[in-house]
């Protein structure tokens, strides 16, 4: 099963990578905004799975709510 990023001090200067791979989220994250298609991320970076990709969506979706808060009134 995928996960969304695992953190490495030692790989790719501590981000959160693929299943301990040195790809980032960031890398896949910066091809999808950029308008590389799924198939085309897989091609370019073969050891990826479709289940990665929607993984660390998952990942960033969560890092985004922890980073977002509205303060209690």
């Amino acid at each position: 099963m995928a996960q969304g990023g695992t953190l490495e001090p030692d790989k790719r200067s501590g981000k959160p990578c693929i299943r301990g791979l040195r790809i980032t989220v960031y890398d896949v994250l910066e091809y999808l905004a950029s308008g590389m298609t799924e198939a085309e991320i897989l091609a370019d970076l073969p050891d990826l799975e479709p289940e990665d990709i929607r993984a660390e969506l998952a990942f960033a979706a969560a890092r985004e709510r922890r980073l977002v808060s509205i303060p209690p009134e």
